[in-house]
């Protein structure tokens, strides 16, 4: 599937956004020898039990609109990663599990071989992720995918926001064994860098997991948790935050308090969307940001 097509299949679908560079200026050079083009969907902060109806009157259907928008693509995903609050908290452990294991059964429609999960806050701060690691695995981990040095970190289950001491020396390990000209996808919840801490939209310590990452020439964080796109660099690191499939957020310090935007009747699932990333090959790795909203 050349680029245009895909385009011209996103415009006639109502789905086109921005399309622009991920970040990896690189990694045509890097990968073209070995033509790896593949794509990937992130999808972020489905809430999913969420029930204050007054920020979105059917808070379950975001998802499915989206799980039936990534099926009908007329290109097949390598995987899917889901970068946290798969679900919304709860004191109740018992109903902690019941929403994630309803979560899983509806994402199991994703027409996909390989979905990678992530938690946020929502999903294991209460718990230090004890039941989210029954039903979705590791809090953090790594995987390589046609060249590419994926990392899934976990910035959530310390209800301080931190990624926490023994997770950066696991992360000093992995990438001593990553050549520097690799290119590194990083995947977290919460914006590893300092983007308006006031409201929770930083890593306590993601400044110690930047610098780590600063040797490498070609790095890209795809994060949530902020419930909209955001694009911002440190250094020659990217970083793209994406809309959630719940309600968005207003701008970083753009209001006294922070609180899901109204729901807006005449723009059902306005600020909400998925992100459809391309990689590798010969072709410009690109962005693609995917609305909801069909208006």
């Amino acid at each position: 599937m050349k680029n245009m097509q895909r385009r011209e299949f996103l415009k006639l679908m109502g789905l086109a956004g921005v399309v622009f560079s991920s970040g990896l200026p690189g990694l045509r050079d890097a990968q073209a020898a070995a033509s790896r083009e593949f794509y990937f969907v992130q999808m972020t902060d489905t809430h999913y039990g969420f029930g204050k109806k007054k920020f979105n009157p059917d808070p379950e259907a975001g998802l499915v609109r989206a799980i039936n928008e990534v099926n009908g693509l007329s290109y097949r995903p390598d995987f899917i990663v889901f970068t946290g609050d798969l679900t919304h908290t709860t004191d109740d452990p018992k109903l902690r599990r019941q929403r994630m294991a309803e979560f899983r059964n509806i994402v199991s429609h994703l027409d996909v071989e390989t979905i990678h999960f992530m938690p946020g806050e929502h999903d294991a701060s209460l718990d230090a992720g004890k039941a989210y690691r029954e039903f979705f695995g590791e809090l953090y981990y790594a995987f390589e995918h046609k060249g590419i040095q994926f990392i899934a970190l976990d910035n959530v289950s310390d209800p301080r926001g931190i990624l926490g001491s023994g997770q950066l020396q696991w992360l000093r390990r992995i990438l001593g064994g990553v050549d520097t000209d690799k290119p590194v996808v990083v995947l977290a919840h919460r914006p590893l860098f300092d983007l308006y801490p006031e409201w929770g939209w930083s890593t306590g310590d993601g400044a110690k997991a930047i610098a780590m990452l600063k040797r490498f020439r070609h790095v890209t964080v795809f994060y949530g948790h902020i419930h909209q796109e955001h694009h911002y660099h440190t250094g020659h690191i990217a970083h793209h935050s994406s809309r959630s499939l719940i309600f968005p957020l207003p701008a970083p310090g753009s209001v006294a308090v922070k609180k899901p935007l109204a729901w807006d009747p005449a723009r059902p699932f306005h600020g909400l969307g998925l992100r459809s990333v391309e990689l590798g090959g010969r072709h410009t790795t690109e962005i693609d940001e995917i609305s909801l909203y069909k208006g």
